[in-house]
């Protein structure tokens, strides 16, 4: 029988800081297949993420489905993705509370971390579930210069930056996979703030990612384009569950996804069985991207 086997892999979940978004899911398929599981947290999030933790307020989604046990954390690191470097972080945010006591956050730092945890070849799979857009809520007309950019820097850029650092800490056969949206390539309006730029710079690097970490450090790069759904961050957009109610209604299969099926398509991508599977977007929307007009009537044309 075929079985995911990833004992003696250990990952990298670079976007964890609760139990509801993707990146736990990931964290949690890949450790019921055998593999060991650090994180990183943005250092704003980093003491409430430690403290839910520590008072078992996510004792229950720490459970393995199996009942084998529960999801451990290696480590957990802070990570701020939108600086490459500690000195790239500007004054004030190195001297906020959140920031100061809890060392180099960047993804230069999190990288000697983990080199020095876990030795020179201490990877095998790397997860980026980040994104971020401060102005989401606007309209691309209406986003500024600095939000656009921004969403594209923590959203984009920053897969860009963690194959830089970490793929040379990959063993043989390593997986990067980061996480996308439809709105890279189709409109979702309300979508907005530069996010729907930063998911199509998103995939456009995924396929260069993939021949150039290819040939320089043989590891593999991929993505997985998700259906809508409500996690915390999500649920900043404003309307997710107008977007899973639509999805759901006008899918193949008309149903809504669920955390764990992102998950377990990750596990399969990480693992041996997908060893010659690189540069790929894979959907994990219900069959959702196939359609070109919605199930539902159209309202009549005007007269």
């Amino acid at each position: 029988m075929l079985k995911i086997d990833l004992t003696g892999k250990r990952a990298f979940v670079a976007g964890v800081a609760d139990d509801g978004g993707f990146g736990f899911a990931i964290a949690k398929a890949l450790a019921e297949a055998g593999a060991s599981i650090c994180v990183g947290t943005w250092p704003p999030a980093l003491g409430i993420f430690t403290k839910l933790l520590e008072r078992g307020k996510i004792a229950g989604s720490l459970q393995l489905s199996d009942g084998s046990g529960k999801l451990e954390f290696e480590r957990i690191y802070p990570l701020d993705a939108a600086f490459d470097a500690l000195a790239d972080a500007p004054a004030e945010v190195r001297e906020n509370k959140r920031y100061r006591e809890v060392g180099d956050f960047s993804v230069q730092g999190a990288a000697a971390r983990l080199q020095q945890d876990f030795g020179p070849r201490g990877l095998d799979i790397v997860i980026h579930s980040l994104a971020n857009a401060p102005e989401v809520k606007k309209p691309l007309l209406d986003t500024s210069r600095r939000g656009y950019l921004d969403a594209v820097s923590v959203s984009a850029y920053s897969n860009i930056s963690l194959v830089r650092h970490l793929g040379p800490l990959m063993r043989p056969d390593g997986s990067f996979l980061s996480l996308t949206y439809m709105a890279g390539e189709r409109v979702i309006p309300g979508y907005g703030g530069g996010m729907s730029s930063a998911k199509a710079a998103l995939e456009a690097d995924t396929r260069t990612l993939a021949y150039e970490a290819g040939r320089r450090f043989g590891v593999r790069v991929n993505a997985i384009s998700a259906g809508p759904w409500a996690s915390r961050a999500a649920s900043a957009i404003g309307f997710i569950e107008q977007m899973i109610a639509y999805t759901s209604a006008n899918s193949p299969l008309p149903r809504p996804i669920r955390a764990e099926d992102v998950g377990h398509t990750a596990a399969f991508l990480a693992s041996p069985f997908a060893r010659a599977i690189t540069g790929s977007i894979v959907y994990v929307d219900a069959g959702y991207h196939v359609m070109g007009m919605a199930v539902a009537a159209a309202p009549p044309p005007a007269t």
